[in-house]
């Protein structure tokens, strides 16, 4: 039991220096410290070393904050997940498939009308079809990879 106290006045006091404790447990934390001058003396001695270390002086260099910045703005890009942009990429691209599975049979009989006043051989027709689609999407590819690569550029100069 006299292990627990100790352990809880601990706890206590850790608590006290984070964030504000009940007046029961600050009273109860008094009235052991009062009653324990182990856990008074070992308080005590945390106390004095949190003032000293809080009183060793740091320099930091001025433009801290915003290199700092810097940082989590480059971190972020590199993490397009989180990106607003990429929301709206996502948007656009479900907007895209969907325009483009429910006008494919208009797009088909286009081609079809083609094939039959020109004289295209269906094979031709059907890779003109699927380049038709892909091609939007091997751009898309296309710019999200030049994107990164200007964005690894800038990331290594700085």
């Amino acid at each position: 039991m006299t292990d627990n106290r100790h352990a809880r006045a601990q706890d206590f006091f850790a608590k006290s220096l984070v964030e504000e404790i009940s007046s029961a447990d600050r009273a109860w934390l008094d009235q052991h410290l009062g009653d324990c001058p182990d856990c008074a003396r070992e308080i005590l001695s945390t106390q004095n070393l949190l003032t000293a270390l809080r009183s060793v002086p740091i320099s930091m260099p001025h433009d801290l904050a915003s290199r700092t910045q810097l940082r989590v703005r480059l971190r972020a890009q590199e993490h397009p997940e989180t990106s607003p942009s990429n929301f709206l990429l996502w948007i656009i691209t479900g907007m895209s498939w969907l325009l483009g599975i429910f006008s494919a049979p208009l797009v088909w009989h286009g081609f079809a009308w083609m094939g039959a006043h020109f004289s295209i051989p269906k094979l031709a027709l059907e890779f003109a079809f699927v380049l038709w689609w892909v091609a939007p999407a091997l751009f898309a590819v296309g710019a999200v990879l030049h994107q990164k690569a200007i964005v690894s550029a800038w990331s290594n100069k700085n």
